[in-house]
């Protein structure tokens, strides 16, 4: 028998009963049992095929089957994964699409401030009610549980009782009637991340890092977190890039490259490069996402359209051929 750890806790349960399972056979009046551990390629065979099996039967939820489900993920703290979370959204809802923002980063969550959401989480058909703001022609939908908590409190929360609370709400909470789904996560490969990945397998991921060498590289570790998790990483967003001060001079405070450089050696586009300014955190501190004062042209709009039109269209959009033929013929306008 090979275990997958040498000291798993079930050792001498497992070795009970294939004894006890070998000895009913007929004929069989001895059992030497080898007991061993699995070599890490078959390890990871092994954990390949529980996540696929676990995913393959994942809940039912209200999120309807269609809707793009969006992992804001990142390797380490401190890249801004909130902020990009709650200006994509109000983005996403500027260009009229029904947008809900799950705050999965149960110790650090920041989102219901981020987004300038308040007041009580209320049940209703057994399900919680995300609360739903509104901004120009869409809306943003939001459970975290800063709505839940104290902000000032810190929840002792570790292992299960995390896995369960996220997966409350996803499987307890109302997310019908949405175009996007938005989800904040901590940073690392922890278990809200394996939690998430089995209760949503249509889930992709957005991949957050600084242009920071450093950065990019623990990114990376989170990005095979996903491909071994069965997640596809969807693309690439550089944040702080640099920051343009008042004269017009711009200063790379954290280096350059590492987005585009992540971005290339995973195969997928860079997305956005934001950079560095006053009024993300500014407008974040009262509620206001710097979105809203942005110009058509700035890079939230321009990312939340690219999402709109290459990354994850929503459901009822233009079929594969028909948003292959109108790029096409944007580019075509462009060039002439």
């Amino acid at each position: 028998m090979a275990l997958t750890t040498a000291a798993c806790p079930l050792r001498s349960q497992i070795e009970r009963d294939v004894r006890e399972a070998s000895l009913s056979v007929e004929g069989v009046s001895s059992v030497e049992l080898v007991m061993g551990v699995l070599e890490p390629e078959a390890k990871a065979e092994l954990m390949r095929k529980a996540r696929s099996l676990a995913q393959a039967r994942a809940p039912l939820t209200s999120i309807p089957n269609q809707t793009p489900v969006l992992m804001i993920a990142s390797g380490k703290g401190g890249v801004g994964k909130s902020s990009i979370t709650a200006n994509l959204a109000v983005a996403l809802a500027q260009l009229g699409h029904r947008v809900g923002v799950l705050d999965a980063d149960i110790w650090g969550f920041s989102l219901a401030r981020l987004l300038g959401v308040d007041g009580e989480v209320h049940a209703s058909a057994g399900k919680m009610q995300p609360l739903e703001k509104r901004f120009a022609k869409g809306s943003v939908k939001l459970l975290s549980m800063g709505l839940l908590a104290n902000e000032d409190d810190a929840l002792l929360w570790r292992g299960l009782i995390v896995q369960k609370a996220v997966a409350q709400f996803i499987e307890d909470a109302n997310w019908s009637h949405i175009d996007y789904l938005l989800i904040d996560t901590p940073p690392g490969t922890g278990d809200i991340a394996m939690t998430l990945a089995r209760l949503l397998p249509q889930m992709g991921q957005l991949l957050v890092t600084t242009p920071a060498h450093a950065a990019q590289r623990v990114a990376q570790r989170a990005a095979d977190f996903a491909r071994k998790s069965n997640i596809r990483v969807l693309g690439v967003i550089e944040n702080m890039s640099a920051m343009t001060c008042e004269c017009g001079e711009r200063h790379a405070l954290f280096g350059e490259g590492g987005g585009r450089e992540l971005s290339n050696e995973l195969g997928v586009p860079l997305l956005a490069e934001i950079e560095l300014g006053i009024e993300i955190g500014a407008g974040g501190d009262v509620g206001e996402p710097a979105v809203l004062h942005e110009s058509t042209n700035g890079p939230f709009r321009q990312l939340a359209q690219r999402i709109v039109t290459e990354v994850a269209p929503p459901a009822g959009a233009l079929g594969c051929s028909a948003r292959m033929l109108d790029t096409l013929e944007r580019a075509v306008q462009a060039s002439s």
